[in-house]
């Protein structure tokens, strides 16, 4: 069965266009509001968002959809994603959702749901919610005698920053580092830099003065040049860039170089296998992490199991195989020992760790491996399937053979757009540019 609202991530589009109104959100609210009342308790929904303007019409609308079900509504103000996870189990809550795009520019919105386990709903789920969605709506609605409350929750933020300072050891200090954390004006704003200063760093912050629209806008970790200035100004030992809902991390180093997720799940992964504590002998990327990375968990005997693009994949295949280290390389990374989806102030806090302890800088601790040459173009087509064309897959096939054993070849059409994603690695940086431009061509 398609579907009509949920994507892979939740629910996004542009703000005030459909599926991103009023109307849809409040009928989200009534809809998996009715899904997860059951049995005789008060049934109780904790809401986050980020900082976009819109966050306030669509919040009310779902407050107004959970509580016409009867529902609790529990609202927390702008908090990070995997904050709202958190606080859906701590709060015991039967539904948890987050209001955000993540890293898309202000005038987008979206809308993610967790279960009472703070993991995101299932695909049946989610299907089940579009078909209430389109039903008799007023055949949802609870007697006047039951309608739901809402009230804000104070301690949201205090509750998250304990949660996040809990995931070090007792001992662990940062006192004399020096630490530039760049908030994207979005989710963390407030969360982050005050859980750094509660345990000892110096911190200098940035991207930490929302205004509705400047979410993610040159800032954060799709666009870490603001922080690598600051970073190498202030002379800071570490930059943290986090996105707009904080689910995702990229570091940058001493130098003012960026760290990537890749990079980040190798030095996790290294030092959780020396403290005994790394679970299923590896960890689990998707199909876009650097062959550098396989080579170098190779070398330490641990595997690297790749899955389809999407954080909710890597999640899956966790879950299903017992691994508690994953992510992207974009820089979602999950540490499932904590969290039941990315969060990059937990991810961050583990690097810093790891640093603070070894003595050594950055740069030093933080560049696990030399990345492989990669190359990444997109190509647009008007229509049809042109991944079917017999000239196409000739020129796939030949790329394969080309790189043979030394590269891979990873051709996968944009989920979102009329787009076909080309990348290939290898030991060869002009085999690889060749590879992808004869492919590209091809698709033209």
């Amino acid at each position: 069965m398609s579907r009509k609202y949920f994507g892979t991530d939740g629910i996004r589009a542009q703000a005030n266009s459909f599926p991103m109104t009023s109307d849809v959100a409040m009928r989200v609210g009534m809809a998996a509001g009715k899904i997860f009342t059951t049995g005789n308790h008060r049934h109780r929904v904790v809401i986050g968002k980020d900082t976009r303007l819109s966050g306030y019409m669509l919040e009310s609308a779902m407050v107004a959809g959970f509580t016409s079900v009867g529902m609790d509504v529990f609202q927390l103000g702008p908090m990070p994603t995997p904050a709202v996870a958190m606080l859906t189990r701590s709060l015991r809550a039967d539904l948890g959702v987050m209001i955000s795009a993540s890293h898309n520019v202000y005038s987008d919105n979206g809308i993610k749901l967790f279960g009472p386990d703070g993991f995101k709903l299932s695909d049946e789920t989610e299907l089940e919610i579009e078909k209430l969605m389109d039903g008799d709506i007023n055949g949802l609605l609870s007697a006047s005698s039951k309608l739901g409350r809402a009230k804000r929750i104070d301690s949201a933020q205090e509750r998250y920053i304990e949660f996040a300072k809990r995931t070090l050891p007792r001992n662990q200090s940062f006192d004399g580092m020096r630490v530039v954390v760049d908030c994207a004006n979005g989710a963390a704003y407030k969360v982050a830099p005050e859980a750094l200063w509660e345990l000892g760093a110096e911190v200098i912050k940035i991207g930490v003065e929302p205004d509705g629209f400047n979410i993610n806008k040159d800032c954060g970790s799709t666009h870490t040049a603001l922080l690598s200035q600051k970073v190498k100004e202030m002379r800071a030992d570490i930059g943290i860039a986090l996105d707009g809902d904080a689910d995702r991390m990229l570091i940058v180093d001493e130098e003012g170089r960026e760290i990537d997720g890749d990079q980040i799940m190798a030095v996790i992964a290294e030092s959780w296998l020396e403290k005994e504590r790394l679970t299923a002998g590896g960890v689990v990327a998707t199909v876009m992490s650097n062959l550098g990375l396989e080579r170098y968990l190779n070398g330490l005997n641990l595997t690297l199991e790749r899955t389809l693009v999407g954080d909710r994949y890597v999640v899956e295949h966790m879950r299903k195989h017992g691994f508690n280290v994953g992510g992207e390389q974009s820089g979602h990374i999950v540490l499932s020992d904590f969290t039941t989806t990315g969060d990059g102030l937990v991810s961050a806090l583990q690097v810093m760790s790891v640093v603070a302890k070894s003595g050594k800088t950055v740069s030093e601790v933080c560049n696990k491996f030399e990345p492989v040459p990669q190359l990444l173009k997109n190509v647009r087509f008007k229509s049809g399937e042109p991944l079917k064309k017999k000239h196409v897959i000739e020129a796939i096939n030949d790329g394969e053979q080309r790189l043979g054993k030394s590269g891979r070849l990873v051709i996968r059409p944009s989920g979102t757009e009329p787009v076909i994603r080309v990348m290939a690695e290898g030991d060869d940086q002009q085999l690889v540019n060749a590879v992808v431009g004869d492919i590209c061509e091809a698709l033209r």
